[in-house]
């Protein structure tokens, strides 16, 4: 198992187990994640969820290129992408406080994850951002588009986005996608401590909160539309291929727009 849950009174630990890939999730991982919330969702023992990498080096670095370069098309990038929202939808509308506990990198499919979370608490060896302009040439769903114009707006989610670049937690924090910034040697006393507080609050008035605020978001998400030309712009590109093999390659891919 990948992903492994921890209860510690009210409170839910959830760590991603792949440290030798820097939590890369798998396919699989992505339902595994989909089913654990669902389990959360039933317990009534748990009152705060903390999501988190195992070791310093990661949050999630992102999504196993093998399987995204097993994509050909348009249909089949819809199908991964759906798949994919198994997990972060389930994260999303978990009806319990949701804590990101990041350390080093979160990143493509990590920075969605954490994207999805009610709360991100950042160690300050973070790094935030999607840098898959510069490496494998796909795109986000437009759901993970929305969520990430939903919390940092559209001229940072713009600038991420162009330049492929990952935040500092320093500059993650001031654009809002940080709550908070602590040392790493403080940042699982620091959530423990956060969670608990948020434990003991009237649950009902959480639930209705988290609630309201889901529906405020997707009343704007439904005017959006499935994407499914955005999708295929990018999926189904010479560009996408190419971004694959180099990055399989470990070189710099040659980008043609096309």
């Amino acid at each position: 198992m990948t992903i492994h849950r921890e209860d510690r009174g009210a409170v839910a630990w959830v760590t991603f187990d792949r440290p030798e890939a820097r939590n890369a999730f798998t396919h699989a991982m992505y339902a595994q994640l989909g089913d654990i919330c669902a389990q959360l969702g039933a317990d009534d023992s748990i009152r705060v969820v903390v999501f988190q990498g195992k070791g310093d080096d990661a949050f999630v670095s992102g999504s196993d290129i093998r399987r995204v370069g097993e994509i050909r098309g348009a249909a089949d990038a819809l199908a991964y992408e759906k798949h994919i929202e198994l997990g972060i939808g389930g994260v999303e509308k978990l009806l319990k406080p949701t804590i990101a506990l990041i350390r080093g990198v979160a990143a493509g499919g990590g920075a969605a994850i954490a994207l999805a979370c009610d709360m991100r608490i950042a160690a300050e060896n973070a790094r935030f951002g999607v840098p898959i302009a510069r490496t494998v040439g796909n795109t986000l769903s437009l759901r993970n588009v929305a969520r990430l114009v939903q919390v940092v707006g559209p001229a940072v989610t713009k600038e991420l986005l162009f330049t492929g670049r990952l935040a500092t937690a320093v500059e993650a924090r001031a654009a809002g996608a940080f709550n908070d910034v602590v040392p790493l040697d403080r940042i699982e006393a620091h959530v423990t401590e956060l969670a608990e507080r948020i434990a003991g609050n009237a649950p009902l008035t959480i639930r209705a909160t988290k609630l309201a605020v889901l529906r405020v978001l997707e009343s704007q998400r439904e005017l959006l539309g499935t994407g499914e030309d955005i999708v295929g712009l990018a999926y189904g590109s010479e560009d996408f291929r190419e971004g694959v093999t180099a990055f399989l390659e470990k070189r710099l891919p040659v980008w043609k727009g096309r």
